[in-house]
């Protein structure tokens, strides 16, 4: 139990869970920062419509606009099988690992099929106190989401065809995290973002809604490496965090804490309908975008340095705020 805590990569559920869900994210990114592709491996429990599946989120840049696709693949509840140690999630014929994606699947817009390695995997910083992103509510049981971060940055090697083409994702970027649980919050900003003019700055931000047995709340966390340092802005660590700018496709987010102050301004450009679950089913509709674009302002109060850095190929989702 403490190890899965520890290292949220790995299967936190069991099959006999019941209204319950588990998703990995992947993010693919090329090296020309032209096409951004997602994967979500994950199980779906429930007394229903158990299944597994594998849910895609695929945008190619053109010159004055771009093109979203989004498909959902869903698979027998056989069909999905996970190793402890190593790690491995297999789901029909597609298999991720924490260094790898060997991807095989079709639905009624595209065939993909290919090989990609994740190489230099940045894991974020952890403690007693703080076993994961979640900090010191990792330890809650029955959380309505659960959330980790498990790589915040890493590069690719290897390619993936679409339909008949073949796309390189060599010399490209990526990021890695999951969730798991019953729901996803009923309202939530995630942001996140690793492709800056600064290329070594990683970016990650949630703030949501969090029910917490007869309390509920709302509850964000942050993680930014800038200049290989990482800073940590949590509910859990008494930072602040303002949303003092809100649509449907832009927000402005003030974070501070007593050792830095970050802004956030994050803008989507584009997106596509993925499914999320609710009380246990996959049956909710949500917008996500994964070309958006974000701008940060940065102050490291100790060091009296401040940083603005422009970042695009952001994934962007304001649901229901």
């Amino acid at each position: 139990m403490i190890k899965k805590i520890y290292f949220p990569i790995l299967f936190q559920g069991n099959l006999n869970k019941k209204n319950y869900f588990e998703g990995w994210y992947y993010k693919l990114v090329n090296k020309d920062k032209t096409i951004s592709l997602s994967f979500i491996p994950g199980i779906n429990l429930n007394s229903s419509d158990s299944h597994c599946f594998i849910q895609y989120i695929l945008v190619e840049k053109e010159a004055i606009k771009s093109n979203t696709t989004t498909g959902y693949c869903k698979y027998d509840l056989g069909d999905f099988n996970t190793n402890y140690e190593p790690f491995s999630v297999t789901v029909k014929n597609s298999t991720f690992t924490e260094h790898s994606i060997d991807i095989d699947f079709q639905d009624n817009s595209l065939s993909l099929r290919g090989n990609i390695k994740l190489k230099n995997i940045t894991p974020i910083s952890s403690s007693f106190i703080m076993p994961n992103i979640m900090g010191i509510f990792a330890y809650i049981p029955n959380m309505e989401c659960n959330h980790g971060v498990i790589s915040m940055n890493h590069n690719l090697l290897g390619n993936i065809h679409i339909n008949d083409r073949k796309i390189d994702f060599s010399g490209g970027k990526g990021y890695l995290e999951k969730d798991w649980g019953s729901s996803f919050p009923k309202h939530y900003i995630w942001l996140q973002c690793n492709h800056f003019d600064d290329e070594s700055i990683s970016l990650f931000f949630s703030i949501a809604h969090i029910p917490l047995h007869r309390l509920e709340f709302e509850g964000f966390i942050c993680n930014i490496i800038i200049n290989n340092k990482e800073y940590r802005f949590a509910s859990y660590n008494l930072s602040k965090c303002k949303v003092i700018d809100i649509s449907l496709n832009h927000c402005k987010i003030i974070l501070e804490n007593k050792v830095s102050k970050l802004e956030i301004f994050g803008n989507i450009t584009d997106q596509g309908n993925l499914i999320a679950p609710i009380k246990g089913k996959m049956n909710k509709s949500i917008k996500e975008g994964i070309s958006g674009r974000i701008i940060i302002n940065f102050t490291d109060k100790l060091s009296k340095k401040s940083y603005t850095h422009f970042g695009e190929n952001a994934g962007i989702e304001i649901v229901d705020y």
